[in-house]
């Protein structure tokens, strides 16, 4: 395990979220029964609004997450501190559902975009601390453009998960291999 449990799960979240925009599926987040159905497949609990200001939150929390994949260290730093900020952020252990202690650092009234934010934030917290960032990757199927976060202990994730990049990749290089011999 290289990062803590909750700062795994909120990292695969992020990426997640950041590719509920995707070039060949388009928009999906695109309603708020998107919205509900991506909330329960991340389990994120607490108090919703479900109107379109907080569908619209989301999203631009997405496009915020998505810069944290292509820019430094410094860039990266003023992100995550801006959503913390914002959010009034305020560390501390919690127990709930089926969750052992772990950190919140909001209250679960909080609003959904910042709640979220502040758990995608906190798990970058880690990733900047531990000189990390390199993990964060862009699938490297010429045909995506989807986010990934490399978790592997040799660190050689290079296709995301939202398709058949590696499939077709390993698939392509097969056939490239039978025609040259």
């Amino acid at each position: 395990m290289i990062f803590a449990h909750d700062t795994e799960v909120a990292l695969k979240s992020a990426v997640n979220l950041v590719n509920t925009l995707d070039a060949d599926r388009g928009e999906l987040l695109a309603t708020g029964s998107d919205l509900d159905r991506f909330l329960d497949e991340e389990g994120f609990s607490g108090s919703r609004t479900h109107d379109d200001a907080e569908l619209a939150a989301v999203r631009l929390l997405r496009s915020r997450l998505r810069r944290l994949w292509d820019v430094p260290e410094d860039e990266a730093v003023e992100i995550v501190n801006a959503l913390l900020r914002e959010a009034r952020a305020l560390p501390q252990l919690v127990r709930h559902d089926h969750w052992d202690w772990h950190l919140h650092a909001t209250t679960p009234e909080a609003p959904l975009a910042d709640r979220m934010g502040t758990e995608a934030a906190m798990a970058f917290v880690d990733v900047i601390r531990s000189k990390e960032l390199d993990r964060l990757r862009v699938c490297a199927a010429e045909d995506c453009e989807a986010v990934l976060i490399d978790l592997s202990k040799n660190r050689s994730k290079r296709y995301c998960d939202t398709g058949n990049c590696a499939n077709r990749a390993h698939v392509r290089a097969y056939r490239e291999r039978r025609a040259a011999s």
